[in-house]
């Protein structure tokens, strides 16, 4: 039994805090500590830890994993080449850690795309929808990321719904014979004014037009603590919709007590539903340099449900 596992099964003393060195054995080195286990699985994503780990995203994944973190997120993956790909799924595997999300199409920002209903953005999507499936058996991702575009001015919002229901539910059957499952995000007001499904009603009633188990809601708090608030009642009304969670305080898109969100409260609830997901951090420091590094992962030592 490896210590990871000996971490996990809880036959280490002292869970959320680091083990003790083990010790050498025919004058061999000392393996470094190794921190137990989050209880939930928080992503940390890659550049989070580089002040402490370095540049090489595999030494960055092998850190996070010292640390206590059981999963790993990547918006980027898809642009990296198969050959990293496949370096970071043997950490993965070798470490037990479990790959989040990476972004399955690509995003104009300034332009409806979906919302149109016009037959070249459906066909580009679903194109590179197949590609993203390509990517993930490499990486053995379960979930990727989907971005349905900029609201359309010129056209009546039931007919722009009812044209991301349809290329939706067309991706759907790319997806469901893999095992993949698209995850929609809700896109605040502030930082992305304009964008379809803002608000998790909006996400819910698409997934539940859609009705197959590939297409889930990315439940994105900090985008929607600015858009709506009320996060562990609106997440109840989503729940059986929800297959992926993302994280960042708000003011700010930084850590867990950096700003006005009760994430104590908010990871009981979500432990407390029996989540075993992912859940992305996808958020900045409220501090430069290794303190601030630091910081962040204590911020998640002091929220992670007990």
């Amino acid at each position: 039994m490896t210590r990871r596992d000996l971490l996990r099964t809880g036959l280490v003393a002292g869970a959320g805090l680091a083990v003790g060195p083990v010790l050498s054995i025919a004058g061999a080195p000392e393996e470094k500590p190794l921190s137990a286990p989050f209880k939930l699985n928080y992503a940390p994503h890659p550049g989070m830890f580089r002040e402490h780990a370095g540049d090489d995203i595999v030494d960055q994944l092998k850190f996070c994993a010292d640390e206590g973190f059981l999963a790993w997120e990547d918006n980027g993956m898809k642009g990296r080449s198969a050959q990293e790909q496949e370096r970071q799924a043997k950490v993965m595997a070798d470490r037990g850690i479990r790959m989040g999300i990476f972004v399955a199409q690509g995003i104009d920002w300034s332009n409806p795309t979906l919302t149109t209903g016009r037959q070249e953005f459906h066909d580009k999507f679903l194109a590179e929808t197949k590609e993203s499936i390509e990517v993930a058996k490499r990486i053995n991702a379960k979930w990727v990321t989907t971005v349905l575009g900029r609201l359309d001015p010129n056209r009546p919002f039931g007919h722009q719904m009812a044209s991301v229901i349809d290329v939706l539910r067309r991706a759907c059957d790319l997806c469901e014979p893999t095992g993949l499952v698209m995850v929609i995000e809700p896109l605040n007001w502030r930082d992305h004014p304009g964008m379809y499904g803002a608000t998790s009603d909006i996400l819910y009633a698409t997934c539940k037009a859609v009705n197959r188990p590939s297409l889930k809601i990315l439940h994105d708090l900090y985008h929607l603590q600015v858009t709506e608030g009320n996060l562990i009642d609106n997440m109840n009304r989503c729940w059986d919709e929800i297959g992926y969670f993302q994280i960042g305080d708000n003011p700010g898109r930084a850590e867990p007590g950096s700003g006005e969100v009760n994430y104590k409260k908010v990871f009981a609830h979500i432990a407390s539903r029996g989540f075993t997901g992912i859940l992305g951090m996808e958020h900045g420091a409220s501090e430069g340099g290794k303190a601030g590094e630091r910081k962040v992962i204590t911020a998640y030592r002091a929220v992670d449900p007990n």
